[in-house]
């Protein structure tokens, strides 16, 4: 855990980006490994999957000051963050009933449901904690954790309730999403800002940053249902319609193709038929154009923001791989 390990570099407090990143890990692993020894075999199951890290390393980059380095609050932030993603995804595998996520054998399927759900309830608790056990949390008020983790919530409920519903509508969905995926990577985005003492106006912009990224993420996951392999996902594919999830290709497939919608809604179709149709109404070329629009909003964003080349970089590099173009 962090303590007393604090860097003083020109009489700032804070550490360098790459130790930054790895006291993150490092707090995350911690706080999954010194778990009540009711839950530790649980938890140390999920230190094995490994994700990207990237909406903790998100908080760290935007947290970056001028100086190039990011203070210790922000890597708990960064940590608590990462924890609380994790928990979403381990609920979000007993509602799918995944058998793997990340290349590893997930929770439910390991150890049943039950346990799942209490696994997750109880990693939300130590996000929560983490992210209270900052000094000084009256100067960070504005970071509303309870408030983003109800946005999930909600957008996690909002998908379960149209589960099936072949006449969502576009907007019904990108609403559904900037809930579920989206809001985590504006909390990311937004911590980080506060933490680097950015003025008001800034901080907007960080936060909306963090939004269309993460809306990029969902979009491009989307997308990766049909065109990829479990192999290279490490987790469900050609999976999202049998879940009973509709997702923007298919939406705009079932708008221009009604009677493929009808038959879908009648009798039923099969995947090889969705494949077929979601290709020839181009369903994964109007995703992408819709992911293009926000990689524009967000590169328009991140060259009004007020900070260094490197800074620039690292937020370019994080586009990118939400686009999938690094």
């Amino acid at each position: 855990m962090i303590n007393d390990k604090t860097k003083i570099i020109n009489n700032i407090e804070g550490y360098p980006y790459d130790e930054a990143i790895e006291l993150a890990r490092r707090e995350v692993e911690d706080a999954l490994s010194s778990s009540p020894l009711i839950i530790r075999g649980y938890t140390k199951h999920l230190i094995a999957s490994r994700g990207k890290f990237i909406r903790a390393m998100s908080v760290i980059m935007c947290a970056e000051d001028k100086a190039g380095l990011i203070h210790p609050n922000a890597i708990k932030i960064a940590a608590a963050i990462e924890i609380l993603h994790l928990a979403t995804l381990v609920h979000d595998d007993v509602i799918d009933n995944a058998d793997i996520r990340r290349g590893e054998t997930t929770l439910q399927k390991k150890y049943g449901k039950k346990t799942a759900v209490i696994c997750g309830d109880y990693l939300l608790c130590v996000a929560l904690n983490l992210a209270t056990s900052i000094p000084n949390k009256q100067d960070y008020l504005e970071l509303d954790m309870p408030d983003y983790m109800g946005k999930v919530c909600l957008g996690e409920l909002n998908q379960h309730i149209n589960n099936g519903n072949l006449n969502l509508s576009i907007y019904q969905y990108l609403k559904i999403i900037s809930g579920k995926t989206a809001a985590l990577f504006e909390a990311s985005f937004f911590a980080g800002a506060i933490f680097s003492r950015v003025c008001e106006t800034e901080a907007k912009r960080y936060r909306r940053l963090g939004s269309h990224i993460g809306m990029i993420f969902q979009l491009i996951d989307d997308c990766i249902d049909f065109e990829t392999t479990v192999e290279v996902a490490n987790k469900p594919v050609q999976s999202d319609y049998e879940q009973g999830v509709i997702t923007l290709p298919l939406i705009h497939t079932f708008h221009e193709m009604v009677d493929f919608k009808d038959k879908a809604a009648s009798s039923g179709v099969t995947r090889k038929e969705i494949n077929d149709a979601v290709s020839k109404s181009d369903g994964l070329g109007f995703t992408r154009l819709l992911v293009q629009k926000y990689y524009n909003k967000s590169m328009r964003i991140i060259n009004e923001l007020d900070i260094l080349e490197n800074k620039k970089a690292k937020l370019i590099a994080v586009l990118n791989q939400a686009s999938r173009l690094s």
